[in-house]
């Protein structure tokens, strides 16, 4: 009887040893609660394609200095090469005068109160702050996007070189001389001719711009651990 009164008290000993260590241990960590995966959007074949979101890797399209260089060399020729050729009309020919170069093509020498074309030839205060406003736009324009395109600082150029020579005369003279006659369309001169070149070029470049947007974008899984 006394051997078995030992074990029954080895016994309670050793179940309330086990008790007291239970509540001694430490409580379990509770696990960071599960977040919502969130999503991310990636333009496909970037240079952080799938990496970066958009919002990151979004580059910054503003015309740097090499873009303002570029656009204002093209300008400049421009405007150059409209005001040379005016000065050689004008040397050269009297007002209304014609000479006949080849087929319909003549060098005509007139003045023109409107902008290309002849258009708007009674409103040239009108004109030239039209002209004005646009210039300044297409500047504002430059600034903040100027780089997102190599063409942009070639095509804007031709369009505010031409603009400015124009303006120039107006200011000037009340006028601008046209002498490059087709004699199916008005006669025009250099700056008009560079300021459609220069929206063409515009055109075609915005086409080709939503050409390459339409490609589609891939959406992953970006979970945050």
């Amino acid at each position: 009887m006394h051997a078995v009164r030992q074990a029954d008290r080895a016994r309670a000993a050793r179940s309330t040893a086990v008790g007291d260590a239970r509540h001694r241990l430490p409580a379990p960590a509770r696990g960071p609660v599960n977040e919502p995966a969130r999503r991310a959007d990636v333009r496909v074949g970037s240079a952080t394609d799938g990496l970066t979101p958009i919002s990151v890797a979004e580059r910054r399209y503003g015309a740097s200095w090499s873009h303002w260089i570029g656009l204002a060399c093209v300008a400049t020729a421009a405007l150059t090469a409209d005001q040379l050729t005016k000065a050689i009309v004008t040397s050269r020919l009297e007002l209304n005068d014609e000479a006949h170069v080849i087929g319909p093509f003549s060098i005509h020498h007139v003045q023109n109160s409107g902008i290309a074309f002849g258009f708007f030839a009674s409103a040239t205060s009108l004109v030239i702050l039209l002209t004005a406003a646009a210039v300044a736009w297409m500047l504002y324009f430059f600034a903040r996007s100027g780089g997102r395109h190599p063409v942009l600082p070639v095509a804007l150029g031709l369009v505010i070189g031409g603009s400015v020579s124009n303006l120039v005369d107006r200011v000037r003279l009340g006028h601008v001389t046209d002498f490059l006659d087709f004699r199916y369309w008005p006669a025009f001169n250099l700056a008009d001719s560079f300021i459609v070149i220069g929206v063409a070029i515009l055109l075609l470049a915005l086409v080709g711009a939503d050409g390459e947007s339409t490609r589609p974008t891939r959406v992953r899984e970006a979970t945050r651990s």
